[in-house]
């Protein structure tokens, strides 16, 4: 068993080549995310999709898919996974990525909701925020239909946008727009 204490980005990538599953270190602690559903997955899948016809464009960054691993150094938290990313950083081949993504969108399952899971998005959204990344996505294609923009200058407001309209990911992702639609495809 290995302790919280010693619990490494190695030790992650160790037990995630044994049992293939999508995990974050939080809190010492490996914590292992269920797959996802049919709506919620097509969703992140399409975020990612439009994500890289924007750095086909611009070359500005990478547009990286669900499960990839990003090492960051809180006191709480050594990694992340979004369900779809924006990285400016360098290109770091088969090893996880080295620092926070850009951009992250986490797009909600149908066990993210609820008083305990509402708190976990927000801790969560907090700790992108502390280990660099500008915007975040909420991403509700299951009950509210919406996406809740987070910017790490104002994280206490953030900008709603419902079907029918184009979200955004400024400054983060300059220029790139996405209509929330798209996610329902």
């Amino acid at each position: 068993m290995i302790s919280k204490a010693t619990l490494t980005i190695e030790d992650l990538i160790k037990q995630l080549s044994q049992t293939e599953e999508k995990a974050e270190i939080v809190n010492g602690e490996v914590v292992k995310m269920p797959a996802t559903g049919f709506l919620p997955g097509r969703a992140s899948g399409r975020i990612y999709r439009s994500l890289d016809d924007y750095e086909e464009l611009t070359g500005s960054g990478y547009a990286i898919p669900d499960n990839v691993g990003f090492i960051v150094n809180l006191p709480n938290r050594n990694s992340f996974s979004p369900d779809a990313s924006f990285y400016t950083g360098p290109p770091t081949g088969a090893k996880f990525i080295d620092g926070a993504p850009t951009f992250a969108a986490e797009v909600r399952s149908e066990w993210d909701y609820g008083k305990k899971a509402e708190r976990e998005i927000a801790e969560k959204i907090a700790d992108y925020f502390a280990s660099g990344t500008i915007v975040v996505w909420d991403v509700d294609v299951l009950q509210e239909k919406i996406v809740r923009v987070y910017r790490r200058d104002d994280p206490g407001n953030p900008t709603i946008y419902r079907r029918g309209e184009i979200a955004e990911a400024e400054p983060a992702v300059p220029g790139w727009r996405m209509p929330v639609d798209e996610l329902f495809r």
